[in-house]
């Protein structure tokens, strides 16, 4: 994509989701996302009057003398949006793809944040670090957002003859992604192309390790990748995690239309497959909703929340259901 495209896809964008934040979005958003509250700041020593539930006895049994922990109150949020740019998100079989549905998902979360005030990052990952914008508040800071995720998208979603582009991130950052990636990948994996690859486990680890406060996660991806619920959770008890599960009506439902070579588009294994066969389409239907039922009773189970979002339809709807349901949930 040309940068005059993505520029005027950026402004695409905004209009639409700029309407749609100013008359539905940011008063759900708010209503939700509210802050947490009181946030610690410091240990100072005690003085009479202190509520004695505040003495921190590690730091007073250390020192002698008790000391109190000492709160503030915290208004703004924290966003982190975590954006999965491997090569199985460009697919689309309606009038876009996961990855623009991922982009125009990123634009609604982005200046939600913003018109509340809370500051907003960004990372996209594949099976690497492409790209990690920190969390800063203001109305352009969200348009670099939503222009990052078109451009580095296009690049990261391409095939491996593109290994040209190169990954816009600190040197350091790239050292800590190659250590986590290491670390979070199954023994005996195949390594693979990691501009095509999916690894949630190390962008999970990733934001574990450089977010120092608890913010709000939301993971942004099609799932297809294995052996990232445990790091997940972990991630949980840190930060307030929700994933946004991008489908396409493909992945559960195919039209007759005979033998059909299928590639996987991050390992590019292919399979050839009769579409007419009424077996074969029960048995995708299943798995589909299979692979779903199982996401979200494992993330329920853990208190996490799953919004599954088709590409080829709103991303307006399923995202506000999600904002009164847990408003719901918040009020009993």
């Amino acid at each position: 994509m040309l940068p005059a495209e993505i520029a005027q896809a950026v402004k695409r964008i905004q209009f639409v989701t700029g309407r749609q934040v100013s008359d539905v979005m940011a008063g759900a958003y708010l209503s939700v996302f509210k802050g947490r509250g009181m946030e610690f700041d410091e240990v100072r020593p005690y003085v009479p009057g202190d509520d004695v539930r505040a003495i921190d006895w590690n730091v007073t049994a250390r020192t002698g003398e008790p000391h109190v922990k000492r709160f503030v109150e915290e208004r703004e949020l924290t966003v982190m949006l975590l954006v999965d740019v491997s090569a199985s998100q460009d697919f689309g079989s309606g009038r876009r793809s996961k990855l623009e549905a991922a982009v125009e998902l990123s634009a609604l979360l982005a200046m939600s944040a913003v018109e509340n005030g809370d500051k907003v990052g960004m990372l996209l990952f594949h099976g690497g670090a492409d790209l990690y914008i920190p969390p800063r508040k203001g109305g352009k800071h969200s348009l670099r957002i939503v222009r990052e995720v078109l451009a580095r998208g296009q690049n990261a979603a391409a095939g491996p003859a593109d290994r040209g582009v190169m990954v816009a991130v600190p040197r350091a950052v790239r050292a800590l992604w190659a250590k986590l990636r290491r670390r979070t990948t199954a023994p005996g994996a195949a390594g693979g192309d990691p501009r095509r690859a999916t690894s949630i486990a190390a962008a999970l680890e990733f934001c574990r390790q450089v977010l120092p406060r608890r913010a709000v996660l939301f993971l942004i991806s099609d799932c297809l990748d294995d052996g990232y619920l445990q790091v997940l959770r972990h991630a949980n008890r840190k930060h307030d995690v929700v994933a946004a599960l991008i489908t396409d009506p493909r992945e559960a439902a195919m039209p007759p239309a005979g033998l059909v070579t299928l590639e996987d588009a991050e390992t590019g294994r292919t399979r050839l497959v009769d579409t007419q066969s009424h077996a074969f389409r029960v048995e995708l239907a299943a798995r589909a909703t299979e692979r779903q039922k199982m996401l979200h009773d494992q993330l329920r189970a853990t208190g996490m929340d799953l919004v599954v979002f088709d590409a080829s339809a709103s991303m307006v709807d399923p995202l506000l259901r999600f904002f009164r349901e847990r408003e719901r949930r918040h009020r009993r």
